[in-house]
């Protein structure tokens, strides 16, 4: 999921590119705990935890499009999906390779995203939901990069104990 050379005249340069760069090493880590796997093995639970290895991926693809949504509106609205809590599970229906291509789009989403802002310092006010102050909070396209990076790792950690627990495999040992 490393962005491809063909791309990189397009990204920006300087901070964005290396925050950019460590969410993609974060992306590579997660994706290599799902290769060679089945849809089937991609559902299933293998800890106490409801998360699947799909369930994990569809949950970050979809969460790429949507800080992307909220970074390039930034008009503080909920962006289509946010809250929908089946983002964190395969359904019927849902295949490995589909939910892949979806988190591919939300890294174009996110790149694209970044290329567009005028900067990292660049605020946005974050969309209202249950758990949020009452107050408006502002982010910047910064911490949004930051939030993701640290999304992506805890993921990708957790992606790792599931693939472990079903077959053995671990990121380590597939690198």
């Amino acid at each position: 999921m490393v962005t491809s050379p063909e791309n990189h005249a397009s990204l920006p340069s300087g901070e964005s590119a290396e925050l950019l760069q460590a969410l993609a090493e974060q992306r590579e880590l997660l994706l290599i705990t799902v290769r060679g796997l089945t849809d089937a093995e991609a559902a299933r639970r293998t800890t106490v935890s409801e998360l699947t290895l799909g369930g994990i991926v569809k949950h970050l693809g979809r969460g790429e499009r949507v800080w992307a949504q909220i970074m390039a509106k930034g008009d503080g609205e909920v962006p289509e999906g946010m809250l929908d809590l089946g983002q964190y599970r395969m359904a019927d229906g849902d295949t490995l390779a589909g939910l892949l291509e979806e988190y591919a789009a939300g890294t174009r989403a996110i790149e694209a995203a970044v290329a567009a802002a005028p900067g990292l310092d660049r605020t946005v006010p974050l969309p209202r939901t249950p758990w949020s102050p009452p107050e408006t909070v502002y982010w910047s396209a910064r911490r949004i990069l930051l939030h993701l990076i640290r999304e992506t790792a805890q993921h990708a950690g957790h992606a790792d104990i599931v693939r472990e627990a079903l077959d053995g495999a671990n990121t380590t040992a597939q690198r």
